[in-house]
């Protein structure tokens, strides 16, 4: 696996990638708190990438840390769970030329309802 994309790039793009899934979890018709919660931990989680902006070779390492450090520690276990899933989305990005090219375009979804503010990652700080 090439490791040329930095993680913060692909979080930026995955930022961008919840709009949709925020707008299938508006469109169920059960309890949406476990999935509000889950995409909650899963957004502070791709945040605080950006952010730290982890060198790719020790991504996998930051990760496993990141549930120490987590804003919520009662959610340890989910940001853990969290951790694990970004590192395979980020994986995809360097095995997966047609995953790695929606997230170029800005992770297109038919499913970003009104909700602009999470169609574009403008909203989080560029990273160093």
């Amino acid at each position: 696996m090439t490791q040329s994309i930095r993680p913060a790039e692909v979080c930026k793009a995955l930022l961008a990638a919840l709009g949709g899934a925020e707008g299938q979890r508006r469109k169920r018709k059960r309890d949406q708190t476990p999935d509000a919660i889950g995409l909650a931990v899963k957004r502070a989680l791709l945040e605080r990438v950006v952010e730290d902006d982890p060198e790719p070779e020790a991504f996998e390492g930051w990760l496993l840390n990141y549930p120490l450090t987590c804003d919520a520690p009662q959610l340890a276990g989910s940001a853990s769970a969290m951790a694990r899933a970004v590192f395979d989305e980020w994986r995809m990005a360097h095995s997966l030329g047609e995953f790695k090219v929606w997230l170029d375009r800005g992770a297109p979804s038919e499913d970003v309802g009104d909700g602009n503010e999470h169609r574009s990652h403008s909203n989080v700080r560029e990273t160093k």
